[in-house]
C-alpha cells in the first residue's frame, strides 16, 4: 500500500481572533478563524465587505496583530515570516512610484534587499517577461494601462521569489473583459512558478475560475462558514466557466454566502 505524502502547511490558523478598539467600542473583525493553506493552494477568500478577508491576509503579513489565537506562515510566526520575506504581497491598486519606470518599480525590493545590480537585471527581466511587459520596461506607469499597471505590480511581489503570495482584490477595480484576461494570466503564472497564493475577491466566477479551494466568509464578526474544495481541472479555458460542474461550484458558493447572511 501506497503511503500518502503529506503537504506543507504554509499558513496555519487556530481559533484566530481580532478586535479592533475604536472610539465607537469593540469591532470583532474575524472570530474563531480556523484554516490551513497548503503548499501550492490557490485560496480564494469570498465574502460580503468589512467580513475580514483583507484583515486576514494583513495578519499573515503582520500588518495586523491578532487578539488572541495562533498562526504561523511556514511554520514561524509572522513578524519572522514577514523578516524572511517570506511572501509577496499585491495590493488592491498597484501602488506604483510615478517617477519610476516599470523596471526601476519592479527592482525596489530588490534594491532595499540589497541583491547586485547584475541580479537585480536578471530578476527584472526575468519577471518583466513571466508577467507580459517585454517591451515596457522603460514606459512609466502612467503610461501604462490598469490592468498592464497591476501586473508589473504582480511582478514587484514576485521578484525576489517568494513561495507565498498574498493578493487582495487586484482586479477588482478592472473592466470584466481585461479582468478576464488577466485571470487567464494568473492560472498560468500559478501553473508555471508553482506559489501558494492567497487571493481576496467580491466575485463568484473569478473565485471558482481560479481556486482550488474557496473559503467562504460571514458577515461581520468575520467567521469560515465553509471551505469549498474545488475539482476542476488544473487546465482551466474561460469556457469552462459554462460547464456543470463550474456552475454547481458557483452555486454552492452563493449559498453559502446566502446562508452566513441568515445566520448572522
Amino acid at each position: 500500500m501506497k503511503q500518502a505524502v503529506s503537504s506543507k502547511s504554509v499558513i496555519s490558523a487556530k481559533k484566530l481572533n481580532l478586535i479592533f478598539k475604536t472610539n465607537d467600542g469593540a469591532v470583532h473583525a474575524l472570530k474563531d478563524i480556523d484554516l490551513e493553506v497548503e503548499e501550492g493552494d490557490f485560496v480564494s477568500f469570498i465574502g460580503p465587505s468589512g467580513c475580514g478577508k483583507t484583515t486576514f491576509l494583513r495578519v499573515v503579513a503582520e500588518l495586523e496583530k491578532p487578539s488572541d489565537g495562533e498562526i504561523t506562515v511556514n511554520g514561524k510566526k509572522p513578524k519572522i515570516a514577514r523578516k524572511d520575506r517570506d511572501y509577496g504581497y499585491v495590493f488592491q491598486a498597484p501602488a506604483l512610484l510615478q517617477w519610476r519606470s516599470i523596471s526601476q518599480n519592479i527592482s525596489l525590493p530588490l534594491e532595499i534587499m540589497g541583491y547586485s545590480k547584475n541580479e537585480q537585471k536578471e530578476r527584472v527581466e526575468k519577471n518583466i517577461d513571466l508577467v507580459g511587459l517585454s517591451g515596457f520596461e522603460k514606459k512609466f506607469p502612467w503610461q501604462l494601462s490598469g490592468g498592464m499597471q497591476q501586473r508589473a505590480s504582480i511582478a514587484r511581489a514576485l521578484a525576489f521569489d517568494a513561495d507565498l503570495l498574498l493578493m487582495d482584490e487586484p482586479f477588482g477595480a478592472l473592466d470584466e473583459i481585461v479582468r478576464d484576461h488577466l485571470n487567464e494570466q494568473l492560472l498560468e503564472l500559478w501553473k508555471k512558478t508553482k506559489k501558494t497564493i492567497c487571493f481576496v475577491t467580491h466575485s463568484i466566477p473569478e473565485a471558482v475560475y481560479l481556486s482550488t479551494k474557496i473559503v467562504v466568509m460571514s458577515p461581520r464578526p468575520g467567521r469560515i462558514t465553509d471551505i469549498i474544495h474545488s475539482d476542476l481541472p488544473l487546465k482551466r479555458p474561460l469556457n469552462i466557466r459554462e460547464s456543470q460542474k463550474f456552475l454547481e461550484i458557483a452555486q454552492r458558493v452563493r449559498r453559502g454566502l446566502r446562508e452566513s447572511h441568515l445566520e448572522n
